[in-house]
């Protein structure tokens, strides 16, 4: 259910089942604005969306060699659901701690395709807080590690928190001798609240590569990657929207969020910029609409 608590005359905080969603206005309201309230939503979406595929990225290909019984991920799983230790070093399973299982066919080693199953069952709270239920089924065609290999992501009756996520997920190794770098493109992707039955669909393709980090292969956590590309999306209220990554995003294997660089939403000839800040490790996200700026919290 969503409930709406009203702060101030400037603040407004939207519950929607796990996701919270701060918004406040830094210097006057949107008032009768409708255009300027129209591309606040979809700036709103787009942030959503992406967040979630970013999430399918880093647990696809942070899968572990400890379950997979050889080394096909990059460790981007580190502290969302693997805790942020170095389990490579340990060749612990950290079966103990954790309630989802891995599954892998075929369990021949250095056998591809391989399809690797986590299950997080009927309810599993990550490491990362976020409560996930139902499978993560992604094929991988090699080691993730080496250029040319694909991990191809769908999901059965997958959810975070309230939000249940559909749709397709490619990964490709781009690297070349002189960079490192991944390609991924989300095709049909689509985010559903159960509770209100509201949803975003969403279809991007983004380009991350590894700024800091791979001269420390068995420590992921000072791996760094910058992101760029763009996405279309549209929501149940009827707003379509487009977006494009102007300043490349940073995100941190360390941090949970984007923790800076910015994305042009444009929707029906209106323009917002998402900020996502200076570097910090934060979830704030400031929305800039026709000089007008609003503060968004993403939980």
């Amino acid at each position: 259910m969503k409930q709406v608590f009203l702060l101030s005359k400037s603040t407004l905080v939207i519950m929607l089942s796990g996701l919270v969603i701060i918004s406040s206005c830094k210097k006057n309201s949107i008032g009768n604005d409708t255009n300027a309230d129209l591309t606040l939503q979809a700036g709103k979406s787009d942030a959503i969306s992406d967040a979630q595929f970013d999430d399918v990225f880093n647990i696809a290909m942070g899968v572990q060699s400890s379950d997979v019984g050889e080394n096909i991920g990059i460790g981007t799983a580190a502290g969302i659901i693997y805790r942020t230790t170095n389990v490579e070093k340990t060749k612990s399973t950290d079966s103990t701690v954790r309630c989802f299982t891995v599954t892998v066919d075929p369990t021949t080693l250095h056998v591809f395709p391989k399809t690797v199953t986590i299950d997080f069952g009927s309810g599993c709270i990550g490491k990362d807080g976020k409560l996930r239920k139902g499978k993560i089924i992604t094929t991988y065609t090699g080691p993730m590690f080496i250029s040319g290999s694909m991990a191809t992501t769908t999901f059965d009756n997958y959810n975070v928190d309230s939000f249940k996520i559909e749709g397709t997920h490619t990964v490709k190794n781009t690297s070349t001798s002189n960079s490192i770098s991944w390609s991924v493109k989300v095709t049909a992707g689509k985010i559903t609240n159960t509770l209100n039955g509201r949803w975003h669909q969403w279809d991007g393709e983004r380009i991350h590569q590894q700024l800091q980090g791979s001269d420390t292969p068995y420590d992921f956590s000072d791996d760094e990657f910058q992101i760029t590309g763009s996405s279309t999306g549209s929501n149940s209220k009827g707003i379509s929207w487009t977006s494009t990554i102007t300043e490349p995003l940073l995100r941190k294997v360390s941090c949970h969020w984007i923790g800076a660089g910015k994305i042009e939403i444009e929707r029906n000839g209106h323009q917002g910029i998402l900020d996502f800040g200076d570097g910090s490790c934060d979830n704030k996200v400031t929305i800039t609409i026709n000089g007008i700026s609003y503060d968004i919290s993403l939980h």
